[in-house]
């Protein structure tokens, strides 16, 4: 028989644990077969599916797996096993019956046993010689023998013989032993109870009651599912293999059924936010932790003081020796005084390896939160730091740096460091200067900065006790000898950890073991090596170090299914099992049971807590993972390799069926055996046919640790930190912020390729934040829309988009886009934090290669040397005292440093930290100048030129000869420029002059000057024509010929600005345009240096004044500061328009900025760089858009290509292929209506009055009218009429091809429409609603309600049904009008409460649904086809919303106004374009848009055109598959055309109308 149960107390409403465990007892000498089955084909199914429909996993333990009886668990284990499934898993499937001896047996009832079977003439020497007298047992019992193990190989044959025997001698002994129980029981001697079995001694009696009374009762008691089978073959042969495979076949499809069957009752709660799980988690770290704290410390008295102390604004810092219990007391307070306090407990932060490990920069987030939102008077929040000297990547000091001094009101911080630390403890007595004294009651507490509470070793008398208590509770002793030598061990280390290993080892003694004192490890450290030696030799040496190691690598531990899959992809492991004599099969994994038992084994040194949802085991104490990584770890390759297999085992690598090779012995040698290890699938997110699968937060917690640690950097940066998948699942999983850090990289990020890819993916994420923490599924909408416009800069994203659109198409539904607007804001790709405590930036220089230095006024240096680095503090020493800078200034790729010790120091950045000292030997060295004196340099390879502040003379260092010499100019020189390899160098003066030398001859070559000797404060230099510009402190231009060094330099041309100038603050050249930029305060002047004009004069906005300006990389625009202004501002060249405004992320005012080779830099006033790419800034500087907002878009049937207006003379054409405007349609007046004939043949535009046709295909203009006096132009259905609608003249009919007027219309009608047969023009007109004849322009038919008072307010003719118009009266009466014959039909009448607004009236083609109205912030819709409203609530007021021709959605644009207060998010303002399924009101998906939208149009191509207030246009896909069932190929979503032509060079044709218009109307 196989039956299954559910626990009794299971409640399948309120699951709260994360694992099913199925604890297999069947029959184990028969059912090899079914178990087998079952194991390979059923529970791996039934884990996935647990897994992805409940999130929970599966683990199945089978005592009698193993092939070897001597390997089978005894009977204490099982009970052990079974209770520790009864505790930890959320549904205990029992299969249950077999017999075995007992482990233990009392003194007494064993005597009594022996006595029995003596006198009914049985032989009980097997019995005693299995059984030995143990004194150290409660009550002293006779316990069961350790099998005996053979040394030596053994033959197979001589094994296979001894194998049998010892099988027989078991059975043997378990029928003296049955037989003893039974006759006991029949004697009066035992209770059935304590027994445990039948009365009756014979095995056809207890299988009789088996199956006749005990399994009918629990059946019907329990609702059992019992499986049988009922043989018909013959006797004499049993069953056929064939037969046994079939009914092991129909068992494994009925047994997972009902399994199935049975967790789809399961009622699983959603996932609770990252914040309250991680306050969970904390919580219950705590009381885990707190379990162990087992000897009463006074110190605890101490820290509840503490806690209690109001006033106290300095830390409590906890010191103690290695394993006196820090963390335990920590935990112990935090469960009790705390919560004992007035305000309730708020937060645990434990950075040691009790948790999993944090980075400093997530660390520094959590402290910000927690410190910035938890605390107040009512309730103080008590941050607790464990460990503080056990920090990854020894960051303990950067956090105390972090720390708020003194701590804010409110706060108690509490500090754990060993007392060997001295070097944490200063820096924390230095952070802390003040203490105030009602605490501190040590000796040195007034002066350290901090309470100071030592937590020294317990007593021995405490630690005997609790070694009695621990021995007695797992119910053993030990004999006063032995207790003699234990309290000698206890008095050399009174350590709590030591006593729970001193534990271990003494509960394996026997009372007659020999014990003597090497006998006892004398330490921790040589107890955990020696608990580790018992293991090995219980277990095996590969499974035990595996498995200790896997546990020890992990970064926030392994839960038990996760262990025994990483050990059944080890092939050493694997291997030893084999070797053990367990078959190879296609499909093998290591027993589950063998796991669990070297688990119990360890069960006091390993704690279950919950991380991301599972129950995961992890060290007690960090000493073992020492112990560990020294005993088994101690080759960098073995970490790696190990690492490596976890990493495997996390992608998925092995699951699925995949097979892993295994080496195995057979008698012809070692051969490879494809081995399915059956390990869980690892999907980023578990697929569920409930709705969103679940993420799975076991992979994404471990896999990234796993690449980074075994040296898979690639595969780190491909399937994870550019991955979507992997970024969906963070944010889903509220790990955001943690996702962020990863993507900013750090110290192991230097090494990949992609970080420039990977701070933009960040700073996105980093933006947008707030929206996606309330929005997770809206993550690929948001990383579509802000990374498509930057594809070309970033080429390496392809994937990823493509990645976004493969998913949605995979949903089936979704909004994509297929035309993306021109951003009005370009993304900072990194953002980076100085340390600098204090101060401003006094100074900041760059490289083209990208190397920043930043001086503060506190005379500190930082530097910045990009990828992979942040900023550190530059630290020199020089004859033992450190360096005090007092200026940095840059050149190419040279930094200029001086010091406050009179030394100039030049470092090369593209070599190593490498600083060449600067020295003018003429000079002594109490007179040699410093920086603060230093203007610029410029430098090369071989010299360095130096401009003096205030000076007349200019210094040329040559390196190799470390010799300078002084060049004498005229007057005081303001700027310096040189030549590539500075042979020339070129001084402008204060007096106007410029002289050029030669450093390599030491010689003056000339001087040039003006007439208006004013002084030149910048000198640019040409060196491809050897021309020479020079820029005075006005703003005048000279330009000069000094190709002809022999000769004096000859002035070409002179410019003057035409306003009125002041300073020059900066200046700026492009050499690929010949464009100089010269920047003032009031004003940026552009000047052609070719022809020395003036391009362009840009005004500072009112009341603000321009501080610094550069140009772009391309040159077509230029980037400009402004006074009191935190945003970089962005000019285009060719318009003059601000097109961008780059905000820094900060606050604080910029200081400057600096151009790189890749990017522009800007240094905050803070000391905080923001980067942006150039590329990124060229791409939506130059996106080409209308100059006023979009007014009317028109979509071409085919759905090529559309048009659109901005009220301008002119009417863009664009081509969605490329996504760029092509063709230009100009006209000789302001544009006022756009229309497009159905069949896209002709373009009507009516502009200024006038009225042009267009031919689309040839381009022509073949019809020009004026005195139309039109206001509005339709155009028939049939596409060869037009109708020119006018307010105040004749409404004309005319001919589409050559404008010949058909008839006139006397009256005029508004809201006008044509009808569909395209026979008349309806209108309302006096509340009436009228049709015209357009062809004969009278009146024929009229629509008057039937109330005299009632007037039309909307109507629609429909498409499809080409007699009929939808009209709404004002009354809300809906009625149909019937135009050829004039009958009216009333339907029925609208709630008086909804008022029909005419703007927004629209129907479908079919006139199934009729859009009414936008009102209160909702889109109401009336359904024809089964006479109802419904309503869809938006998010905000609604701005825009339109049906689909065809009637299957409705589309709309709301402004969200349900904002948090403290919400400064971009995206929770932006407005929002949503997409409803009609026919059952399904949100199809939706997308925040960029800007504001002015028009909102559908085609036929199920397309959302929208248009913009700045002139930009997106084009936005509608998937739907349960409509269209695929992407509509004219509008299918695409990646951007990297062009080779620059946007400002491209030439679009021009579509030139008739000079003058062919036809007049009078």
């Amino acid at each position: 028989c196989f039956f299954s149960t559910f626990a009794q107390s299971l409640d399948p409403n309120c699951i709260i644990n994360c694992l099913f465990t199925l604890f297999v007892l069947m029959l184990c000498t028969d059912s090899a077969v079914e178990r087998r089955a079952l194991r390979e084909s059923v529970f791996p199914r039934f884990r996935e599916h647990c897994r992805h429909t409940l999130g929970l996993d599966v683990q199945v333990i089978d005592p009698y797996e193993c092939s070897d009886p001597g390997r089978w668990p005894d009977e204490t284990t099982r009970h052990k096993l079974i209770q520790e499934c009864r505790d930890t898993s959320a549904g205990p499937f029992l299969l249950y019956g077999a017999f075995s001896l007992p482990s233990q047996v009392e003194v007494s009832e064993f005597q009594l046993l022996l006595q029995e079977s003596q006198r009914a003439g049985l032989s009980t020497l097997e019995l005693e010689r299995v059984y030995g007298r143990d004194e150290n047992t409660i009550p002293p019992s006779y316990c069961l023998r350790p099998p005996h193990e053979q040394a030596g190989v053994r033959q197979a044959q001589e094994k296979e013989t001894e194998e049998m025997m010892m099988m027989e001698k078991d059975e043997e002994r378990k029928k003296v032993f049955q037989t003893a129980v039974g006759l006991c029981v029949h004697h009066g001697l035992m209770t059935p109870e304590k027994a445990a079995a039948p009365d009756q001694p014979t095995d056809e009696a207890l299988l009789s009651e088996l199956c006749d009374i005990f399994l009918p009762g629990l059946i019907t008691s329990y609702e059992i599912l019992l499986y049988t089978i009922t043989t018909e073959c013959d006797r004499r042969y049993g069953y056929t293999t064939a037969r046994r495979r079939t009914y092991a076949d129909s068992l494994c499809q009925q047994a997972y059924s009902d399994l199935v069957k049975l967790t789809d009752s399961f009622n699983m709660s959603d996932p609770v936010d990252a914040l309250a799980r991680g306050k969970a988690e904390q919580e219950e770290l705590c009381t885990e932790l707190s379990q162990f704290y087992e000897l009463i410390r006074p110190e605890e008295d101490e820290v509840k003081a503490y806690v209690l102390q109001r006033d106290q604004q300095c830390p409590l810092v906890l010191t103690g020796g290695t394993c006196t219990g820090k963390t335990v007391l920590m935990a112990h307070c935090a469960r009790q005084h705390v919560s004992d306090s007035d305000g309730k407990p708020n937060a645990v932060l434990n950075p040691k390896s009790t948790t999993p490990a944090m980075s400093l920069c997530e660390l520094k987030v959590h402290l910000s939160t927690l410190l910035s939102s938890l605390p107040s008077p009512k309730r103080p929040l008590v941050l607790i730091l464990d460990g503080l000297d056990q920090t990854e990547n020894n960051c303990g000091l950067q956090v105390i740096e972090r720390l708020p001094s003194p701590l804010p009101p409110g706060v108690k911080l509490i500090l754990t460091v060993s007392s060997n630390q001295k070097h944490i403890l200063q820096a924390i007595r230095l952070h802390y200067p003040q203490c105030s004294p009602p605490l501190c009651n040590s000796e040195d507490s007034g002066q350290s900065g901090y309470v100071h509470v030592q937590l020294g070793p317990a007593c021995r008398k405490g630690c005997v006790k609790m070694l009695a208590s621990h021995l007695c509770r797992s119910g053993r002793r030990v004999t006063s000898g032995q207790q003699a030598l234990v309290n000698q061990a206890l008095t050399s280390c009174c350590l709590p950890l030591y006593v729970r290993l001193l534990h271990t080892h003494a509960s394996l003694w026997h009372s007659d073991s020999e014990v003597t004192e090497s006998s006892l490890p004398d330490g921790v450290h040589p107890s955990i090596s020696a608990l580790l030696d018992l293991l090995e030799q219980k277990h095996g040496y590969f499974l035990v170090s595996r498995a200790v190691s896997y546990l020890t690598l992990s970064r926030t531990g392994l839960t038990e299914a996760e262990l025994t899959d990483l050990l059944s992809s080890d092939n050493r492991v694997l291997a030893e099992y084999v070797q053990q004599g367990e078959s190879s099969s296609s499909k093998m994994r290591v027993s589950q049971v063998s796991v669990e038992r070297l688990l119990l084994d360890l069960r006091g040194f390993l704690m279950r807590r919950t991380v991301g949802g599972s129950h995961v085991l992890f060290w007690v104490s960090r000493h073992f993972g020492l112990v560990v990584a020294k005993r088994y770890l101690g080759a960098n390759e073995v970490k790696r390799e190990l690492h490596s297999e976890m990493a495997d085992y996390f992608t998925g690598r092995w699951a699925c069926g995949c097979s892993k090779p295994l080496q195995v012995n057979q008698e012809s040698g070692e051969m490879a055996v494809y081995v399915d290890r059956q390990p869980a699938s690892q999907p980023f997110a578990f697929s569920s046919s409930k709705g969103v699968g679940r993420v799975n937060l076991r992979k994404v917690l471990e896999l990234p640790h796993h690449l980074q640690e075994s040296g898979r950097g690639e595969e780190l940066e491909d399937m994870l930190l550019t991955s979507l998948g992997f970024h969906q699942a963070m944010v889903r999983a509220g790990l955001l912020e943690d996702l962020v850090v990863m993507l900013d990289g750090g110290k192991d990020s230097s090494g990949l390729n992609f970080a420039r890819e990977r701070w933009l993916l960040g700073s996105i994420l980093k933006s947008s934040s707030c929206f996606l923490q309330s929005s997770p599924l809206e993550m690929p909408t948001v990383m579509e829309m802000s990374l498509i416009p930057y594809l070309e800069a970033f080429p390496a994203l392809e994937g990823y988009i493509r990645e976004i659109r493969k998913e949605r198409r995979k949903s089936g539904s979704g909004v994509g886009v297929v035309l993306w607007p021109a951003p009005s804001a370009v993304p900072a790709i990194k953002c980076v934090q100085s340390d600098a405590k204090t101060g401003k930036v006094k100074e900041a220089a760059g490289t083209e290669c990208g190397i920043v230095a930043v001086l503060m006024d506190d005379d500190s240096l930082w530097i910045w040397k990009g990828v992979g680095c942040d900023i550190v503090e530059l630290s020199l020493n020089c004859e033992q005292e450190e360096v005090k800078f007092a200026g940095v200034k840059s050149s190419g790729q040279f930094i200029l440093l001086s010091t406050h010790s009179n030394k100039l120091l030049m470092w090369d950045v593209t070599g190593p930290e490498c600083f060449l000292e600067v020295k003018d030997p003429s000079k002594t060295e109490s007179s040699q100048c410093t920086l603060d004196e230093i203007q610029r340099f410029a430098a090369c390879q071989e010299k360095i030129c130096v401009q003096w502040k205030d000076e007349s003379f200019v210094s040329v260092f040559e390196i190799s000869s470390e010799t300078m010499t002084h060049f004498q100019c005229q007057s005081s020189v303001n700027c310096l420029v040189c030549s590539s390899d500075c042979t020339y160098m070129y001084c402008g003066e204060e007096g106007g002059t410029v002289s050029i030398f030669n450093t390599n001859t030491r010689s003056l070559l000339g001087t040039c000057s003006r007439s208006s000797h004013s002084a030149v404060v910048s000198v640019i230099l040409c060196e491809n024509n050897w021309e020479m510009l020079c820029v005075d402190r006005r703003g005048n231009v000279a330009l000069w010929d000094v190709a002809a060094k022999a000769h004096l330099p000859i002035l070409l041309k002179e410019g003057s600005p035409g306003a009125e100038s002041n300073d020059v603050l900066s200046t700026d050249y492009s050499n690929e345009f010949h464009t100089l930029l010269v920047c003032q305060s009031q004003q940026v002047t552009l000047w052609d240096t070719l022809e020395l004009e003036e391009l362009d004069q840009f005004l500072a906005p009112r009341g603000k004044t321009f501080t610094e300006a550069v140009f772009s990389h391309d040159g077509h625009l230029f980037l400009a500061l402004l006074d009191k202004c935190c945003l970089v501002l962005v000019w285009s060249v060719s318009t003059g328009k601000c097109l961008l405004s780059l905000e820094t992320g900060t606050s604080t005012l910029p200081f400057t900025l600096i151009k790189t080779a890749s990017d522009v830099i800007c240094v905050g006033r803070d000391g905080c760089l923001t980067l942006w790419d150039s590329e990124m800034i060229c791409a939506a500087g130059t996106a080409l858009k209308m100059g006023c907002g979009v007014k009317e878009v028109a979509v071409e049937q085919e759905g090529e290509g559309f048009y659109t207006t901005d009220g301008s003379e002119m009417v863009w054409k664009w081509n969605l292929e490329t996504g760029l405007p092509y063709i230009y349609l100009q006209h000789n007046g302001p544009v006022e209506k756009l229309r497009l004939s159905l069949d896209s043949v002709h373009l009507v535009i009516l502009s200024a009055g006038e009225i042009y046709i267009w031919q689309t295909k040839s381009g022509l203009n073949i019809v020009r009218i004026s005195g139309s006096r039109a206001t509005d132009i339709l155009l028939t259905p049939n596409c060869n009429f037009g109708v020119s609608v006018s307010e105040r003249g004749l409404s004309r009919v005319w001919k589409l091809a050559n404008g010949g007027a058909v008839c006139s219309i006397h009256l005029y009608l508004s809201d006008a429409q044509i009808s569909s047969e395209s026979t008349f023009l309806i209108g309302r007109r006096r509340g009436d609603l009228l049709a015209a004849s357009l062809w004969s322009g009278s009146i024929s038919k009229r629509f008057s309600c039937v109330e005299s008072s009632e007037h039309v307010v909307a109507f629609h003719s429909l498409s499809e049904h080409p007699d009929f118009v939808v009209v709404i009266a004002a009354s809300g009466s809906v009625y149909t009008w019937k135009v050829a014959e004039e009958t009216v039909c009333r339907h029925f009448q609208l709630p008086y409460t909804l008022h029909c607004q005419p703007q927004d009236f629209h129907m479908s083609s079919d006139g199934s649904y009729a859009l009414l109205s936008t009102d209160n912030e909702a889109v109401t819709i009336l359904d024809l086809t089964q006479i109802r409203l419904c309503s869809f609530k938006a998010k905000g007021p609604v701005i825009k919303a339109c049906l689909d021709r065809s009637g299957l959605y409705v589309i709309y644009v709301s402004c969200p106004t349900d904002l948090d207060s403290n919400c400064v998010c971009h995206l929770h303002v932006r407005p929002v374009l949503t997409v409803i399924r009609l026919a059952d009101g399904t949100q199809i998906g939706s997308v925040c848009l960029p800007k504001n939208p002015l028009t909102l149009a559908v085609c036929e191509q199920q397309c959302v055109v929208v248009g913009f207030e700045d002139g930009s246009v997106g084009v936005y896909s509608l998937l739907d598959v349960n409509v269209n069932g695929k992407e509509t190929e004219k509008w299918k979503e695409h990646l951007p055309r990297y062009l080779s032509q620059c946007p400002f060079d491209r030439t679009l044709s021009t579509w030139v109308p008739l000079k003058t218009p062919n036809i007049t109307w009078p």
